[in-house]
């Protein structure tokens, strides 16, 4: 029950092509009540609608090394005087500047937690029967399907899969749901 924010940087650098697919990416996101907000850190865009959603609240930044999150951070406050650091150009990465979590006060109310940046993520103590609880738009459609035990694999009477084929829930996230309740590396996560 944590409200998440997928806020996309460098907003500035993208093509017109690439902005077509954020938009549909956005979509897809947006449908499963998964807030989107793109900005760009330099260019200073959409920034108060990043104030505004961080005032008087205790919040969390984090992401990728090197997309920008302790750069937003001092846009937001220049009195926080973040370190920042170029994308490694003999990696073409991110380079983690940022080597523990911090909170900050903010100065219009509220907190924010710098953390370091992320090289990748894994699934950890998350069963296969418990995935449906962490795609919010298969969890609103679960309690429709004919058995309480259901997986929306090859179930009959799934009101999830019923609502795939209606556009009700996104292909793209469904075929995310599957790829991970499918994956037997999954295993190793746990």
């Amino acid at each position: 029950n944590i409200p998440v924010t997928i806020l996309i940087n460098k907003l500035d650098v993208y093509s017109d092509h690439e902005l077509e697919i954020l938009a549909d990416w956005a979509m897809i996101y947006e449908g499963a009540g998964i807030n989107i907000i793109p900005i760009s850190v330099e260019k200073e865009i959409n920034l108060k609608k990043v104030n505004k959603l961080l005032k008087n609240k205790i919040s969390v930044v984090s992401g990728n090394s090197g997309v920008g999150k302790s750069s937003l951070l001092n846009k937001i406050s220049s009195d926080f005087e973040l370190k920042t650091s170029e994308i490694s150009e003999a990696h073409d990465q991110g380079v983690h500047t940022t080597t523990f979590a911090e909170m900050f006060e903010l100065p219009d109310g509220g907190f924010v937690i710098d953390t370091p940046g992320i090289r990748g993520l894994g699934i950890v103590d998350i069963e296969r029967e418990e995935l449906d609880n962490f795609f919010p738009e298969i969890f609103r459609f679960k309690s429709a399907c004919k058995f309480n035990n259901c997986v929306h694999v090859n179930e009959p009477n799934c009101a999830v899969k019923a609502a795939v084929e209606s556009g009700d829930i996104s292909e793209e996230r469904y075929n995310s749901y599957l790829s991970i309740f499918n994956n037997d590396e999954t295993e190793n996560y746990r």
